[in-house]
């Protein structure tokens, strides 16, 4: 589509390709291409679920939590934790760092700040 940059791929560490489809104009300014709409899916898709919204609230205000410290304030069992942290992880919205046994989780701020452009934020 003229006038939009080509789809990007992100990679963050050893973690799976997400690709950046987040980097130009709102959709309110210019309609998605198939292939963004398509890239972008998933990331909304993952921000659907009202756990892994709240989930990523939570890292998002505490700047990095351990995993550990997620099953309180969540209510949930950690392999619950785990299977949505790692969806959030898969769509690029957080990326944790292994420490002992557990992982400690922060939000990759980039991809927000995308995702808010995105949407029409500033």
């Amino acid at each position: 589509m003229p006038g939009r940059a080509a789809v990007k791929l992100k990679y963050v560490s050893a973690e799976p390709v997400v690709p950046d489809v987040l980097c130009c104009t709102s959709l309110t300014e210019t309609p998605l291409s198939r292939t963004e709409a398509e890239d972008l899916a998933p990331v909304l898709a993952a921000l659907g679920d009202p756990v892994r919204l709240r989930l990523l609230s939570i890292v998002a205000a505490e700047g990095e939590v351990c995993s550990c410290n997620l099953e309180g304030p969540l209510a949930k069992s950690q392999p619950t934790i785990s299977h949505h942290t790692r969806v959030l992880q898969e769509a690029g919205l957080i990326s944790g760092s292994k420490r002992g046994k557990w992982t400690w989780w922060s939000v990759v701020p980039e991809r927000l700040a995308t995702l808010r452009r995105l949407l029409g934020g500033s």
